[in-house]
Formats: C-alpha cells, structure tokens, sequence
C-alpha cells in the first residue's frame, strides 16, 4: 500500500468517527444546565496485577480514563473520547434519579431526568455534608467540632457507611479502634459520642426530610472538565501528590509504600516500590497500628512529596520510619536518609536555597535536611505544659510499647487539648525564604526565620489549623478543618482573616487542606465532606465551587499544572469508601483562566 492511500484510510476511518452529543431534559421537557455526565469505558486494558493486586514495578501500565463534563445551558454536552469503543454512561443531577446506560462512543441521545421523591432515597442521595450538618451533638458546637476534627481526618463522616443505624455497642467498638488509628478523642467525648451517634442517625434514618439540600450546581460548569485515572485498589491510599516540572504526577499510596509516576497526556503510569533497608519490619516503627487492616503493605508509609527546584528530585516523608527518601525521577533510584532524633516525618516543602524542610507531628519538632552537608538540622517547638515536654520526650518509648501490642492509645486519657500531641502539621515557605508551620492540637501557626533560624508563634483565633499555604504577597492561607473556613494571616500586620466556604448548609465543610495558584492568586480547597473542590479568587474575592463525580471523594491536597489545571486524588481512608471503590487521580479543568 503506497503511503498517499495510507493515509487517505486513516483520513476516510478518522471522518467516520464522530462525537457523541447527549440533551438532558427535565420531566417538564426544558433542558437541563450542569448535569454531571461521566463516561467511561466498558472494555479497557487489563492490568497485571500479579504483585499483591497491584501492577509490578518499573513497567508502563495504562489506565482506563474517565471523562466528565457537564450539560450546556441547552442541555447538551458532548464527548470526543472512545469514539470507537462501547461506553458507561451515568448522568447526575442533585435530587435526581442517576440514568446509567451503554452505548457506541459516536452515538447521540436524549434523555430525561427524574427528581427523586422517595424522602429515604433524597437524603441517601445527599452528600456526607448534609448529614453531618443534621447530627445534633448534644447542641455543643464544640464539642461537635471536637467530633469532626478528631473522626473526619481519614474519611468522611455522615457517607453512606454511617448513615444506617448501628447500635450503642457498635459504635464504642468503632470508636476504639479508630483511637488505636490515631484519633485524639478526648476521654468525656469517647463517653458520650457512641450514645449520641446511634440515637441521631437512627432518628435521622426515620425522618430522611431532616436531611437539608446540597450545595446548588450552578449554571455555568459547562467550562468544567473532569479527567480521573484510576490508579490502586480499595486497600490503597492516595494520600499526597507532586505536580512535577517534568510533566508527570507523582502520588504516594501510603498503605502500600509505591510511588505512581502518572503522565496525564498519554493515561500511562509506572509505580516504584520504596526501597527498604535490611531492618525495616512491616508496619515500620507503628507496627501494630494496622494489624487490623485486611491488606497494607506498610514498611514506610509514604507521606508527602516535593520538588527541589535545583536538580528536580523528589524528597518524600515517610511517616512509619525515621528516614527522609530522596527520588530521582531520571535514573528511577531511590536514597534514604536516617534520621537520628524525631517522629512521623509529615508534610514537606523544598526552599530556594535546596534546603528541604518538613514536620515531625509526633515529637513536636520542625526538621531541615540540608542538602549540601547531608544533615538533619531539628527545631524543638514548645510545649504548653510540663506533662506535654515529658511525652513528647518520651515518644520513642511509646513507640516501642505499642510496636509490642500495648495498646497505650486507647490506656491513656485525652484531654480535649490533646496534650502531649500539639501535632506540628502542615508547612510552606513564604516568598521571603521564612518557613511557616501549623500546629493542628496546638492551635497556633508558628515562623522560622530562614537566615537566622529565630522563631515566632502566634495563637489561632480559630480550631484545628490542618495545612496552610502561601500567596504570591506572602500571605498565609490556613485550611480550619472543623470551623468549615480558610483563614488568611497577614505577616506583617499579623491579623487573621476569616473566610467561610460557600457551602450549603452553611458551616458544614471540613477543609483538610488547600493550595494557591501563585500565578492567578487563586486558592483551592479541598472539600472533605461535600465532594467538591472549592476555588477563592483573591482579587475579585469571589468564590466557586466544583463538584467532583464521585461519592466519598475525599482529598488532602491540591497541585497545579502550568496553564492552571487542577489536579487531587481521592484518598480516603479506607477506599472502600469511595462510591465505586477505586481511588483515582483527578484533573479539574475550567476555561475560565485568567
């Protein structure tokens, strides 16, 4: 075949493949705007999956993309993917019932959306948020946010898997093992919270009309794209992302120690294994902290990823072990760092001078590895009290005990300030060169001056400051994740400013962290309880929210693309949350850039 017919096929096979185009009507017939319409392929490639469930490192796998997209003001929306390929589609629309259908990827059709008038079937439709918002907890609005930050770090509350009715028994059951995972329940809460809990959503599951509305899509998402790539299984957890200067996104599973090399171009990933050293033991130095966990993969406990801007490598937290690993994303190899002094290395961030600055959320520390010298440089932040230095300082006794099966989490009393655990959390670098960090338990945000390493703390006229950001002015943008707000701290005047999220009902988000988009001075917010992700414009001090395409999206950071794509991943904890049960990476795209 000469090369002209050659290409005259492609050109004849290509013209005959079209675009399908769907118009959503109501049950009036009008057309309905920012319907949710996913599609996704019923056939795609077939995963080896040979090592414990997962794809085996260092070869190229391909994940099948889901596309979503949202109906004009017309009611239309159209798709170009697998043109060729039979397709899953599910249409969406709040208080509505789903349609889910199969056809040709080139195929049009109309369909007809039906509101949901069953008043069970409305409220289970409903995101955790709504739920959540409906709890009455003892008409204690602290005590309740208590609930919210020490029960809603890992997954939602008020998702499907708490609405049915559970006894008393059940939910003190539930409520220790999550203090053996890590929740700093105080005493009197874990008293009072199983009772509470199974009277209010077994009243609430009798009176489904309790539940209020959702937060309206609005009319305008038709500029909104959503692009996910499963990547995982239900026993993953997709806790934290790189957006990297090479193109690709990097994604921790912190369940099963690999790393994912994902290009959002082309659906292809490879995944790394984290390198173990010769006395590294399954679960780390928090060995027993999963035993009751069906499948983890946990020497490590990959955390939190970035970037040096000097040589591009990745340097990773690793929450299970004292260590601090370096990524070349060139050679694919691996180099860890010991670390003599600290706990649960956290989040991470790389300043302009290659210096690579993190959290110790166990022993209350700040921690700098310089690159040059190879060395830890750690900074003790202060205790509120003598019985909280003399915790923290015996941290790693504690360690031991619960690595031999003490179970000392659940033996020991909270106190509702969580002494002993300020838990140093989220950390960014100011365009100054300052380091700032915030104290989750603590509550106060708190500087390290980047050349003469001086400290300032400052208390937070608010609860629970999670992870916290810088714009491109220097200011300080906090993720309140019980107070539903970000809150913004001005440096040089050293004031907060409150923002609520625009969500309905109003108060009832869980921000868990959020990112600014220097270049456009925008900042996204993970929306924990609502499935959405939340965007403040700082110049036009405007909000908009996102909706994402799946129940139980529950995400913990946010990363930018160049030309101002957005991208999360699903990680609750565990993923078997999620709607369908697959974690997935996510890229938010709108066209409405500045």
């Amino acid at each position: 075949m000469s090369l002209l017919v050659f290409i005259f096929c492609i050109t004849v096979s290509n013209s005959l493949l079209q675009a399908s185009t769907f118009t959503v009507l109501d049950k009036s017939g009008k057309p309905m705007a920012s319907v949710m319409v996913m599609q996704s392929p019923v056939s795609g490639y077939t995963l080896d999956t040979s090592d414990k469930g997962y794809p085996p490192e260092r070869k190229i796998n391909h994940s099948n993309t889901v596309h979503t997209a949202f109906t004009d003001l017309d009611g239309k929306v159209t798709f170009n993917s697998y043109q060729d390929k039979k397709v899953r589609l599910r249409f969406r629309f709040p208080d509505h019932q789903d349609i889910n259908i199969q056809l040709m990827g080139s195929e049009d059709k109309t369909l007809v959306l039906i509101p949901i008038t069953d008043p069970l079937l409305l409220a289970e439709s409903r995101p955790a948020n709504t739920w959540l918002a409906a709890l009455n907890i003892k008409n204690d609005a602290y005590l309740k946010k208590h609930y919210i930050m020490q029960c809603g770090f890992c997954h939602q509350q008020g998702s499907r898997f708490f609405r049915r009715p559970r006894s008393e028994e059940s939910w003190d059951e539930i409520i220790y093992r999550m203090i053996g995972y890590g929740s700093r329940l105080h005493d009197e809460a874990q008293e009072l919270l199983p009772k509470i809990l199974a009277d209010e959503y077994l009243r609430l599951y009798k009176n489904p009309q309790l539940i209020p509305k959702a937060t309206p899509w609005h009319g305008d998402l038709k500029n909104t794209t959503i692009t996910e790539w499963p990547i995982g299984d239900a026993f993953s957890q997709m806790h934290d992302l790189l957006y990297h200067s090479n193109g690709m996104v990097y994604v921790g599973d912190n369940i099963q120690d690999r790393l994912y090399e994902i290009n959002p171009e082309t659906a292809e990933y490879t995944l790394y294994k984290l390198k173990r050293e010769a006395s590294d033991k399954h679960g780390g130095l928090l060995g027993k902290r999963l035993s009751a966990f069906p499948k983890h993969d946990t020497f490590a406990g990959i955390h939190s990823l970035a970037e040096s801007p000097i040589d591009g490598h990745i340097f990773i937290t690793t929450s299970h072990q004292q260590r601090l690993v370096e990524f070349d994303p060139k050679s694919k190899t691996f180099t860890n760092y010991k670390m003599d002094d600290g706990y649960y290395p956290h989040t991470i961030r790389v300043d302009k001078k290659d210096r690579v600055w993190f959290t110790m959320a166990l022993s209350n520390q700040i921690a700098m590895f310089n690159r040059k010298t190879k060395e830890f440089k750690m900074f003790d932040l202060p205790s509120r009290s003598f019985k909280e230095s003399v915790t923290v300082s015996s941290m790693g006794s504690i360690l031991t005990m619960m690595d031999w099966g003490v179970p000392l989490a659940n033996w020991v009393s909270i106190d509702a300030q969580s002494t002993g655990l300020p838990l140093p959390y989220g950390i960014d670098i100011t365009p100054d060169g300052n380091i700032w960090f915030a104290r989750l338990h603590a509550n106060t945000i708190g500087m390290i001056d980047g050349k003469t390493f001086a400290m300032k703390e400052f208390k937070t006229p608010f609860l629970g400051p999670r992870r916290l950001r810088s714009d491109s002015k220097g200011n300080l943008w906090i993720a309140a994740f019980p107070e539903s707000m970000i809150v913004k701290f001005d440096p040089k005047k050293e004031t907060f400013t409150n923002y609520p999220l625009p969500v309905k009902p109003l108060g009832s988000e869980t921000p868990y962290s959020l990112n600014v988009d220097v270049k456009r001075d925008r900042v996204w917010v993970n929306g924990n309880a609502s499935d959405a992700l939340y965007r403040y414009d700082i110049d036009t001090a405007t909000w908009s929210h996102f909706p994402l395409s799946k129940r139980v999206t529950f995400t913990r950071d946010v990363e930018f693309a160049p030309n101002g794509d957005v991208f999360v991943t699903n990680s609750s904890f565990p993923s078997w949350h999620i709607e369908d049960g697959q974690p997935t990476l996510i890229r938010v795209h709108t066209s409405e850039e500045k």
